[in-house]
């Protein structure tokens, strides 16, 4: 782990002007114990500029395309550079580490010492993070068919997505209800989620936007055949409890049993401008469990996690320049 003494990381963020990352530049940009890099606005597509400075950085942060991430990975000819890859390209690559500390006791040393990681997904954030110990603790079967709905804001899907949304002249400003989008499909985030939650089979995944800018939830209902003997709600709840009580932004909700939920309780919103998972677990008479996950698609599901991983690979406090709450 480097050792920086009077000088400063330098960082640069290859595609910058791109919805996460404006978000992780703005995040950075306040911050005096980094030095930003960063192009000429009118060369910043020039491929030698770029080669320079993914080059001359000591930690460079791919906001990109997943091809054109590759791109920029083989640009780096410095084995000194530390990448942080918030596309798709390398999630379940060979060599690459995934940027998700919660996951497990030896990722965050593993993201720490990496010199490749790649940027978990806004979906399967949250997924994995309420799967994951069910397989672990033999409550949930690798096997078993899970099923999950996501509804996020608009911003999940870029600059295409939020043009199209903020367009008056297609409608959609002010929709009053969510559109399910990509369910024709293998949705590009499935393949890490089922790798990180252990889960053999790819959940089927039915993902939704609706009509507001950021915020995201996860729904997982698990029929009470999925589940092992003795699983119930409250043990769920006991587990996740256990796993994250020493995580500072996985936060597992307290929601006493019976209590039915209001129109706000698992608002997409709620987590916005943090970097922080709310996690739900909510029981049912026949024994079924309902798991939300609700965070900012842009915060923890996006930039915020990419601001952790740095924090870790530079040897810093992993939560500097994040809030929780």
């Amino acid at each position: 782990m480097p050792v920086w003494g009077m000088s400063r990381p330098r960082i640069f963020i290859d595609g910058h002007v791109g919805t996460t990352g404006l978000r992780i530049r703005d995040l950075l940009v306040r911050r005096g114990d980094l030095e930003l890099l960063a192009p000429e606005e009118s060369r910043r597509k020039d491929v030698e500029v770029r080669r320079d400075l993914l080059n001359r950085a000591d930690l460079v942060v791919l906001c990109l395309p997943d091809d054109a991430a590759r791109e920029a990975v083989a640009l780096i000819e410095d084995d000194a550079t530390r990448v942080i890859d918030a596309s798709t390209a390398h999630r379940v690559a060979e060599g690459w580490v995934y940027g998700l500390p919660e996951i497990g006791p030896l990722q965050r040393d593993a993201v720490a010492s990496s010199r490749r990681v790649s940027n978990p997904g806004c979906w399967p954030t949250s997924a994995i993070l309420a799967l994951r110990p069910l397989v672990d603790e033999g409550m949930l079967s690798p096997e078993a068919p899970v099923t999950l709905h996501g509804l996020s804001g608009y911003t999940g899907g870029g600059r295409s997505l939020i043009e199209r949304w903020e367009d008056p002249s297609n409608g959609l400003v002010g929709l009053v209800h969510e559109a399910p989008y990509a369910i024709e499909r293998r949705h590009k985030h499935s393949p890490e989620m089922a790798k990180y939650s252990l889960l053999a089979v790819a959940p089927h995944f039915i993902p939704s936007v609706g009509p507001f800018r950021c915020g995201m939830r996860v729904e997982m209902p698990l029929h009470a055949a999925m589940l092992g003997p003795g699983v119930s709600a409250k043990r769920i709840h006991e587990v996740l409890s256990d796993r994250y009580a020493s995580e500072s932004f996985v936060q597992v909700v307290q929601w006493s049993e019976g209590t039915p939920p209001d129109e706000f309780t698992l608002d997409p919103q709620a987590c916005n401008d943090t970097n922080r998972v709310d996690l739900h677990v909510v029981g049912h008479p026949d024994g079924h469990v309902l798991m939300v996950g609700i965070l900012d698609n842009l915060g923890k599901g996006a930039a915020g996690a990419a601001l952790q991983s740095l924090n870790l690979m530079l040897g810093l406090d992993e939560a500097t320049g994040l809030a929780s709450s």
